[in-house]
């Protein structure tokens, strides 16, 4: 190969799935490259092709699969051309793969060092020495244990350390390009920033190329070069990262940008949000976005659009993009207008003390002698009528166990649940057919909750035959105005789950808890893993629902951006604990709970596209006296063993805002502002304020 020459090229990929009894092409003349040390990012909507292009990297084709032209080039190689035994020996070895999914990309009956070993032996690297290369890899990684956690289960560890061993895996023979699907999707922002700190800090120090697919573009703006905007299979814009979120120039990056939740004030260029979906079957013979494009003229319809070049390493595919002038930075979008003024202070829920945890209640954990699992302590928030009221925190803080708590399917161990003023009985079977009709759960995986052998108008029916006394037509009736509440046509009834979208599936979710005329609407995670568009849209009618049905909703999310955009008010909970409690907008104004400005210091925002500044990580990780903080150990303002031996006191900010910490107000709020940055951690007496009632 010639010196400096591109590490991968790919060149005019064309590629098409089988669809019945003709092919359907899903790329169309895919072009970019990657540079040697270069992390290159791919990004769009589901359906785009962003995952085809990335498997191609390493010559993965399914059955039902053809490619009908180009080539893709790696290290002077086309891999399209190479026979499978050659595949197998650059898979793993010299291009190697982090999937979306850890959870199922691991084995769950391997121990994770035997699996990263596999690999190893597998390529023949560290011949009588996988042992001790795997604990390296673990160490890279920064795996906890290195030499021990190779002999746990992949269900012994947390989401961000599997994902971690995805990592070591895909690193152990020291590949020179790593394909990255979506390794962040899902995860909590405080993890998802240590998996980016992470990435960087590994391409930094071993060189390794990287091409990132994603559709989260707070993401590539913290860890890319360069980024490929993908549209219905066309490569529609491709430019260094910093250039593209200041300065997008194609109608399709500008609205993918506009899409997304932001939140700062000022971090969100301005423009349109995308309006519409992709639609593959009604594409025209020109542009792919001419259907949702608000600046598309006639010809757009008919007139392929090739890549043209806007600057250097900067190329968009656009006919018009000479004539419309770079967007300017305008401010995010507040939050919703509030729905609760019309009944202020009206509680439909109400959390007084509770506690849960899982085992040591059931008759199997008795008799093995299970230890019991505090999962939630002593929580107490109320939720108004028409109020949103967000929950957020990383995994594990114990947010789904409350709404599991509320919805009767896990009964307080302590403490009481209120709804409507009357005491809620702990479990479902104990709550009355009314009680369960308006208390209604939507899932975070629509996969895993609607049945995939119902049709969606049996779906919808179901609630109606539980609750209602209705005939065949009325049910129809209810059914047709479900759909239309969720803005889908009335044949969708006929359509099955596999045969929408992932956002048309969600709005099924949520129609479904609506026909039951429910009060409160119990929302998990609804949007992860959600396109940014399918995100904005999901948003929009939530906030409109909430509007027209007067809905209290508990939104669960690790998400602050989106919540920031449709909460009235917000709980941040670590480890079972309740940090802080209050509207919105104080939550995210200073002072903050020093575990809320973790959150907030840990999302990805797209004013620093294209540059990271590393936070000082505090080293100490200790486990807090059961009456002390938990937040303890990680606290980077933490004050000395006060923190670890006694139970913080709640301070009042204002009449709806408490911070429970030992830190005063006024120093919390300097601390935030940084002014007392290099203020020395000291111990010291704290005058602990009463406890407010919740």
């Amino acid at each position: 190969m010639k010196a400096g020459s591109p590490l991968v090229e790919v060149i005019d990929l064309d590629f098409a799935y089988r669809d019945g009894e003709r092919w359907s092409r899903v790329l169309h003349g895919v072009s970019f490259t990657i540079q040697r040390g270069e992390a290159f990012g791919l990004v769009g909507e589901s359906g785009c092709g962003k995952s085809t292009v990335a498997y191609q990297l390493l010559g993965y084709r399914r059955g039902n699969s053809r490619v009908e032209g180009g080539r893709v080039i790696f290290q002077g190689a086309d891999l399209l051309r190479l026979d499978r035994s050659a595949l197998d020996r650059l898979r793993g070895n010299r291009v190697s793969l982090v999937p979306q999914n850890p959870t199922t990309a691991l084995s769950p009956g391997m121990q994770t060092g035997i699996q990263v070993a596999e690999v190893l032996k597998t390529h023949g690297a560290c011949r009588g020495a996988e042992a001790k290369r795997v604990a390296e890899l673990f160490r890279l990684v920064g795996l906890p244990d290195p030499d021990a956690i190779g002999w746990r289960y992949p269900h012994q560890l947390s989401g961000g350390q599997q994902q971690r061993v995805c990592i070591a895996m895909a690193l152990a023979c020291e590949p020179d390009l790593v394909v990255l699907d979506e390794p962040t999707t899902g995860l909590d922002v405080t993890t998802q920033e240590q998996i980016i700190e992470l990435l960087a800090d590994l391409r930094a120090r071993l060189g390794m190329s990287m091409l990132y697919v994603t559709h989260d573009l707070g993401v590539l703006a913290q860890i890319t070069d360069r980024v490929g905007v993908m549209y219905a299979g066309r490569m529609v814009e491709i430019a260094p990262t910093a250039i593209l979120f200041a300065a997008p120039r194609h109608p399709y990056t500008r609205g993918l940008i506009a899409s997304m939740p932001q939140i700062e004030e000022g971090d969100r260029p301005a423009g349109r949000m995308l309006r519409g979906l992709l639609k593959r079957d009604e594409l025209p013979a020109g542009c792919p976005f001419q259907p949702r494009c608000d600046f598309a003229e006639a010809a757009c319809a008919t007139e392929v659009q090739r890549l043209d070049a806007v600057a250097d390493n900067h190329v968009v595919a656009c006919r018009r993009w000479r004539s419309l002038a770079p967007p300017q930075t305008t401010s995010a979008d507040g939050p919703a207008a509030s729905a609760r003024d019309r009944a202020a202070h009206e509680y439909v829920l109400a959390l007084d003390g509770i506690s849960l945890g899982y085992g040591a209640n059931g008759r199997w954990a008795k008799i093995l002698g299970s230890p019991a699992l505090n999962v939630v302590q002593d929580l107490s928030v109320a939720i108004e009528a028409g109020e949103t009221f967000a929950l957020v925190g990383e995994s594990g803080s114990g947010k789904s166990t409350v709404a599991r708590a509320v919805s009767g399917l896990l009964a307080p161990r302590a403490g009481r649940i209120l709804f409507d003023g009357q005491p809620l009985p702990g479990l479902v079977e104990a709550r009355s057919r009314e009680l369960r009709r308006r208390i209604q759960y939507v899932y975070q995986n629509p996969d895993a909750s609607l049945n995939p052998r119902k049709r969606v108008g049996a779906i919808l029916a179901r609630p109606l035959e539980m609750f209602f006394n209705l005939d065949r037509a009325d049910v129809r009736a209810r059914v047709a105005r479900a759909l239309e509440d969720v803005r889908l046509d009335a044949g969708y009834a006929a359509r099955y789950p596999d045969q929408l979208s992932g956002g048309e599936r969600q709005r099924v979710a949520v129609a479904r808890a609506l026909v039951a005329e429910s009060k409160l609407l119990l929302c998990d995670e609804i949007l992860s893993g959600l396109d940014v568009s399918v995100q904005a849209n999901v948003l929009a009618l939530l906030r409109q629902l909430r509007q027209e049905h007067h809905l209290s909703m508990l939104f669960i999310s690790h998400d602050l951006a989106v919540v920031r955009t449709l909460a009235d008010r917000v709980g941040v909970m670590f480890r079972g604990r309740l940090m802080e409690v209050g509207d919105v907008e104080e939550i995210f104004s200073p002072p903050f709970h020093p575990y809320t400005h973790e959150l907030l210091m840990a999302v990805p925002r797209l004013r620093t596209a294209g540059r990271r500044n590393p936070r000082p990580k505090t080293e100490r990780e200790v486990a807090a006296a059961s009456g002390g903080c938990v937040f303890a150990g990680r606290c980077a303002w933490q004050l000395g063993r006060i923190c670890e031996e006694q139970l913080p006191p709640w301070r009042e900010v204002t009449v709806r805002h408490r911070i429970r910490c030992h830190i005063p107000l006024d120093e919390l709020a300097d601390r935030a502002k940084g002014t007392a940055a290099a203020m020395p951690c000291r111990e010291r007496a704290i005058d602990a304020p009463e406890s407010p009632g919740s």
